[in-house]
């Protein structure tokens, strides 16, 4: 076998104590397609029949505690947190160190805890695989997901090996080594620039500065705020992988506000400003609330207008009072930022639906939101009103002049 597929080390960790066949099982594919193991423990009761590389031992002394303490403790749940804390600090330690290339976590809820936060330790780029009981289930927050992790169910496997669950284990352990052998990392030769947005049907000023800011000698990665998007691009931004942001969709925000399942999490348009990236933002469909599509409208709002824009996703408008609301949230969150930022105002709207005449159009609504953002921007913020709708070209032609002046100011490098 070319040597070049057989260097590739994935991590596979879980109860060794209960699960040690089919831990096992999945080394033995591994090894079998050519791949190296190495192996960590997280029980905290029993003991594994077979030493692994890393023991229960080390993973409770790397989260800063021990076995002897997790049981004494009594409490499965505060037990299992002992062990995820030092399994993701122990992960993300010997993936600095070079030890392996992807991992894989097996187990049931309790293991799925613990997998998740260890799967948020590690770095994008680097293969992280969960089987779970409960994978795609509704209990998991999508905040707690990683960026780029992946789930397989592990169908028919709570107890013992069988014909059922093989199916799953083989297919994550060849899936697993495959994407260490075939992963293409970010290359971070050039400053990177994050951007939130949403298709062109409703949001168009990535068209035209995309290619704008790479003649500049900028990487652009856009950022489908959708929920799981905002929250890759949070993660990115506490990383300190931005050179800059164009946070120009923040609607994650008030779905969160909201209680709606499309959430990025509670820290959205935070991280960027914790890590004093420079920010410039701005307010794609800010106005909306979206909800997932086939489920039923909520009572509170089934009387507002809406846009089905698929099966699975739908947006309601927010009246003014709660853009008012928003417009306070937005302007606390950016208050906290470290770096410069400039908050783009179109005053025109939004998103393409809200034009004058458009099906989402609500001119008294947007110029409650536009007032109070005016009221309440913070000393640290610069405001730009532009007359203009954020799907026209001026307010692309905004953001690059607020570009080329940081440029110029050495606050952002020259690509």
């Amino acid at each position: 076998m070319d040597c070049a597929v057989t260097d590739r080390t994935i991590l596979i960790v879980g109860t060794y104590d209960t699960k040690q066949d089919e831990l096992g099982y999945l080394a033995q594919v591994i090894r079998q397609q050519g791949g190296g193991v190495k192996t960590m423990d997280v029980s905290v009761l029993g003991d594994p029949a077979q030493p692994t590389d890393y023991s229960k031992h080390d993973v409770a002394e790397a989260g800063g505690s021990s076995i002897a303490e997790a049981i004494a403790g009594e409490d499965e749940n505060l037990a299992m947190q002992i062990m995820a804390r030092g399994a993701a600090a122990l992960a993300a330690r010997l993936h600095a160190q070079g030890v392996f290339d992807g991992v894989v976590v097996l187990g049931g809820s309790m293991g799925t805890d613990l997998a998740l936060d260890l799967c948020a330790a590690l770095p994008l780029g680097v293969p992280k695989y969960i089987v779970s009981t409960v994978s795609f289930s509704p209990m998991i927050p999508p905040e707690r997901l990683a960026a780029d992790v992946q789930m397989i169910l592990w169908a028919g496997g709570l107890y013992g090996l069988n014909s059922v669950c093989k199916a799953s284990l083989s297919q994550a352990a060849g899936a697993v080594l495959g994407a260490a052998r075939a992963v293409e990392k970010p290359a971070r030769d050039r400053p990177l620039i994050g951007m939130t947005s949403f298709g062109k049907t409703v949001l168009r000023y990535m068209v035209a500065l995309k290619p704008a800011l790479e003649e500049r000698g900028f990487e652009v990665a856009v950022f489908h705020a959708t929920g799981m998007g905002g929250r890759a691009f949070e993660a990115l931004a506490a990383e300190g992988a931005f050179a800059a942001v164009m946070d120009f969709a923040p609607q994650e925000v008030g779905n969160h506000l909201h209680g709606s399942a499309i959430s990025a999490g509670p820290d959205r348009m935070t991280a960027a400003g914790k890590a004093g990236v420079p920010q410039i933002v701005s307010i794609g469909c800010y106005d909306l609330v979206d909800l997932v599509g086939w489920q039923p409208m909520p009572e509170p709002l089934q009387d507002r207008p809406a846009h089905a824009h698929n099966r699975l996703l739908t947006s309601v408008i927010m009246t003014a009072e709660e853009r008012r609301a928003m417009a306070r949230t937005l302007c606390e969150r950016l208050a906290q930022a470290e770096g410069p930022v400039v908050f783009l105002l179109p005053v025109l709207g939004g998103n393409e639906w809200d034009r004058p005449g458009g099906p989402l159009s609500d001119p008294e609504a947007l110029a409650a939101f536009v007032d109070e953002i005016r009221a309440s921007c913070p000393d640290n913020v610069r405001l730009v009103e532009l007359d203009a709708h954020i799907n026209d070209p001026a307010f692309a032609e905004a953001a690059l002049a607020v570009v080329d002046d940081w440029i110029a100011a050495g606050v952002l490098p020259r690509g």
